[in-house]
């Protein structure tokens, strides 16, 4: 990851960054992100990507209200150009910082925005696949929605590393 982040428009380094521990982004996860390919120095199909944080947020009720297409945008650029990214990757996400009905508390804040950056994940020459014996509940409400509650993928992917995969 490179050393600054953008929070809520800021950019600073990512020790700014911080959300409410009671928030149901915190609590549950409640966020959606998207990932977007940074190639000459230029976000790649920024707005395939917006739709689909846009479309990803209202299946959750993630309001959106405070940030546009056309400012979330213009941070991500603002971000690339501080960490002088030429070919790399950003991050785009988006928090639920109101309060759940399980654990109230008073807030001003209802979204966050978190941008990062990072160099381009290198591809291995050779790798193994594998299926997991964990099954994707394809009639989840999450089906298909990039949220920020990765658990259950990430215990495949502890689960095929400990096989060698």
């Amino acid at each position: 990851m490179h050393p600054l982040i953008s929070f809520d428009g800021t950019i600073a380094e990512t020790e700014i960054a911080g959300i409410a521990a009671l928030s149901s982004a915190s609590l549950y996860g409640k966020g959606v992100f998207t990932t977007i390919t940074i190639a000459g120095g230029r976000p790649f199909l920024s707005e395939k990507h917006w739709r689909r944080l846009a479309d990803n947020a209202a299946k959750l009720r993630i309001d959106l209200s405070e940030h546009d297409e056309t400012r979330t945008k213009e941070a991500v650029e603002d971000l690339i150009a501080e960490n002088r990214v030429k070919d790399g990757r950003a991050r785009i996400t988006f928090f639920d910082e109101r309060p759940s009905g399980l654990w109230p508390f008073e807030t001003n804040r209802n979204t966050s925005l978190l941008i990062t950056t990072a160099d381009q994940r290198p591809v291995p020459e050779n790798f193994k696949l594998t299926i997991s014996p964990y099954s994707v509940n394809s009639r989840s409400p999450l089906a298909g929605v990039k949220s920020c509650n990765y658990l259950e993928k990430m215990l495949a992917l502890d689960e095929a590393q400990s096989r060698g995969f």
